[in-house]
């Protein structure tokens, strides 16, 4: 979280972080997710979201989805 603090300080106007260490496939699952839900919807809170939703049905653990969030800007 310090991290994304000075990022946004920094001029970066949104930033998705986890919030606890989520292993490698299911980042790497919901993140090609986010981007492709992100190309249909400008709006990145709603992109996270449906990739979340859409994560979900594979890795069914919350662990696994659950730490992710955007901070800042949502479009």
């Amino acid at each position: 979280m310090g991290l994304s603090r000075s990022l946004i300080s920094a001029g970066v106007p949104s930033i998705i972080v986890s919030l606890w260490s989520v292993p490698d496939a299911p980042t790497s699952y919901l993140m090609t997710e986010f981007y492709r839900q992100w190309q249909q919807n400008p709006d990145k809170a709603q992109a996270l979201r449906q990739a979340m939703l859409i994560t979900m049905k594979d890795h069914r653990d919350p662990r696994d989805w659950a730490a992710f969030t955007l901070i800042g800007a949502s479009n």
